[in-house]
Formats: structure tokens, C-alpha cells, sequence
């Protein structure tokens, strides 16, 4: 028998950790530009190293939880994480720096697909909620680390506060090491026919590209929030990037709220009601020239991007019980095919048009995820 409770804190430390893989490399950026003299070619390699890292770790989990379980994948991740961390802030080379990249987006695939899984695993009654509570600890971190960088950099060297952020790192390890974990659910072996039927499975592909939507999104507002108003509102660099943080608060907030409102209504109203206030969000940054009313719209994105992972991931715990992890993996790499493309996407369309005309994106990505929420429903009332 495992504790939950343990089991939850353990996974909520596994979400602060990912929140730090997320961040910390668009926060530092332009200071490795400086430190190691790469140009802008290079320099744009190293989000998209990221990125493929979280993608491999997002296949691979899933396999290997449902048939070995959850202890030793997390406990081996966060510790690739740790290395790549302490190796960001030590390195001189361009050439270890990539592999240190990629080493924290691997970690950082496994241990977010893991820990979500783990927890809809553990929440058989209120999967969502479970979920929305996960994600809070992921936000803290994601507004923590800009933050705390924002406001520290004029004063320390980034390698200095990365190894401090690094050495947090270490707890969770033990919390990974120590308690009992619940026991894999193939024990006798994966059954690669019904693994791979999952991909046929039109509900679970719909929720997928629903997350498509919504990590390109995320990942959008991410990566550009910060330039968005160092450009379109001749906001100072440093100032900029603790304006951004407001867009994690904001979604941390709301996913403290939705733990309860979960309990009470219905998920998929829920979601429609974010989407709504998401689409009010965008709208404010798109058409206003005033800061005050760019933060109110970047906190108000932030709230209402808070709904669509847990909800959907409910969702697939929900209809996938029996190889959960494989079924978590197929969404997250679908999600991760959206962020990747989307905000490519907008660099490319900001090129030409600027940031502000780029960021229609977001809208249009909304209307998608709204008709593809639908039809979900639809599809599954149906059945």
C-alpha cells in the first residue's frame, strides 16, 4: 500500500520542477547570448532543443510507468534534470550547453507526463481536481522563476542564481527515493496491441489535438509575452520579464480556484467559461496601447489557459484507465506538436507584421479548441 498524501506532495514537487524546466531557459536567454557570444541563429536552437527533449521524454514515459510504475522514472528524471541544470550554469561551451538543454527537456517530459498521470491515477473521484491542484505547483515555479530572475539579475550573475535554483532541485529526489509508489498496471508485460489501438481511439485523438490548441498557446504567450511588451509598449527588459510572471500568477490563481469549483460544476462548462475569459484576455492585449490594460489582459489569458490541461487530462484518465500512461503520453505529444508549431508560427508572422498583428493566432486557436470540445462531447454522449 502507498501513502496518497505522500504520493501527491511527491508529485506536486515533480510539477514545481517542471515549472523550472519551462522558464528558466526564456529568462536567461539573452544573458547566454552575451556570456558565450552566440548569435541569434544559435541562440534559437536552444528553445527548440528544449522542446524536442520534452517531446522524447513525453513518448517514452507513458510505456515505462504502465509497465515498470512511477518510482524510478521520476526519481531518474529529476536527477538528469539537476545535471542539466548545474551544467547551464557552469558551462563556457556552446556545444555542452545544447546537451544540457535537451538533458532538462528530457527530464522535464517524463516527470510532467508522470506526475500527471500519477495523480489521476490516485484521483479516482475528482480526476480534474486533482489535476487543477497539480498544476498550481507548476505556476509557482513558472512565476517564481521569471520573477525572482527579474528582480535578481541586475545584482547577481545568472550562473549564480541558477545553481541556488538548481540545489532545489534535490528534494524532490528524495521524495521520489523514499515512499512507496502505486504498482504498474502491466505488470506481466505492455500489451502492445491495445497500445497501439489507442491510436485509433477518435475521442482520445480529439482531447490530443484539443491540448494541441491549447500548449501552443501557453507556449506562445510563454515565449513571446515578454517581447510583446518590450516592443509594443517600450517596457524595460527586466521589467518586462516581471510583467510576463503576472501571466503565471494568474493561472496559478485560477487553478487554486478551479480545485473547488471542479468539485461543484461541470467540467465542460467550466472549460467554455475559460475559454471565454481567455478570448477577453487576448482581446485586451490585442487592441490596447495602455500597460495597465496589457497586464490585466496577460493575467486574464493566464486564468483562463488555467482549465484546459486538467480538465482534458481528467478527461483521459477518465476513459483510459487501463493504460493511462500510454493514453497521457499520446496527448502530450499532440500538445507538444502545438507548441512547438504555434509559436513558430507567430515569430514568423511577427517578422513581417509585428508581435500584435502575430498574436491574432490566439483567438483563432481558441475557436478551434472550442469546435474540437464539441464535437468530443458530442461523440462521446453518443457512445
Amino acid at each position: 500500500m502507498y501513502n496518497r498524501r505522500i504520493v501527491f506532495i511527491a508529485s506536486c514537487l515533480a510539477m514545481l520542477v517542471f515549472g523550472i524546466v519551462m522558464t528558466v531557459l526564456g529568462s536567461i536567454l539573452p544573458s547566454i547570448i552575451e556570456n558565450l557570444n552566440i548569435n541569434k541563429i544559435n541562440a534559437g536552437l536552444l528553445p527548440l532543443l528544449l522542446t524536442f527533449g520534452i517531446l522524447l521524454g513525453s513518448i517514452v514515459f507513458g510505456p515505462i510507468i504502465d509497465r515498470f510504475g512511477y518510482k524510478s522514472l521520476l526519481a531518474l528524471a529529476n536527477i538528469l534534470i539537476l545535471v542539466g541544470l548545474i551544467g547551464i550554469a557552469v558551462t563556457q561551451s556552446f556545444a555542452f550547453l545544447r546537451i544540457f538543454i535537451f538533458i532538462i527537456g528530457l527530464g522535464g517530459g517524463v516527470i510532467n507526463g508522470s506526475a500527471n498521470a500519477l495523480v489521476a491515477d490516485i484521483s479516482e473521484e475528482g480526476r480534474s481536481a486533482g489535476l487543477s491542484l497539480l498544476g498550481v505547483f507548476f505556476c509557482v515555479s513558472a512565476f517564481g522563476v521569471p520573477f525572482l530572475l527579474g528582480n535578481l539579475m541586475p545584482h547577481f550573475s545568472y550562473e549564480n542564481i541558477l545553481l541556488g535554483v538548481s540545489f532545489s532541485v534535490i528534494v524532490p529526489i528524495l521524495f521520489f527515493i523514499l515512499p512507496r509508489f502505486p504498482e504498474p498496471k502491466q505488470v506481466q508485460g505492455f500489451p502492445l496491441k491495445e497500445g497501439i489501438g489507442l491510436l485509433k481511439e477518435i475521442p482520445l485523438l480529439l482531447f490530443g489535438f484539443i491540448l494541441l490548441f491549447e500548449s501552443g498557446m501557453e507556449m506562445s504567450v510563454g515565449s513571446w509575452a515578454s517581447s510583446f511588451f518590450k516592443e509594443e509598449l517600450s517596457v524595460d527588459v527586466n521589467k518586462a520579464i516581471i510583467y510576463f510572471s503576472f501571466y503565471w500568477l494568474g493561472m496559478m490563481v485560477a487553478r487554486l480556484a478551479l480545485n473547488s469549483l471542479l468539485k461543484r460544476f461541470a467540467s465542460a462548462q467550466i472549460l467554455r467559461i475559460c475559454i471565454g475569459i481567455t478570448f477577453v484576455g487576448t482581446l485586451l492585449m490585442l487592441f490596447s496601447h495602455n500597460l495597465l490594460f496589457a497586464v490585466l489582459g496577460i493575467i486574464l489569458i493566464g486564468m483562463g489557459l488555467a482549465a484546459a490541461f486538467p480538465i482534458i487530462l481528467g478527461f483521459v484518465g477518465d476513459h483510459y484507465t487501463k493504460l493511462s500512461g500510454t493514453a497521457f503520453s499520446i496527448v502530450f505529444v499532440l500538445a507538444l506538436l502545438g507548441g512547438m508549431a504555434l509559436p513558430y508560427l507567430i515569430g514568423v508572422i511577427s517578422n513581417s507584421y509585428g508581435l500584435r498583428a502575430s498574436f491574432f493566432i490566439i483567438p483563432v486557436s481558441l475557436i478551434c479548441q472550442l469546435l474540437l470540445l464539441t464535437a468530443v462531447l458530442n461523440r462521446i454522449a453518443r457512445k
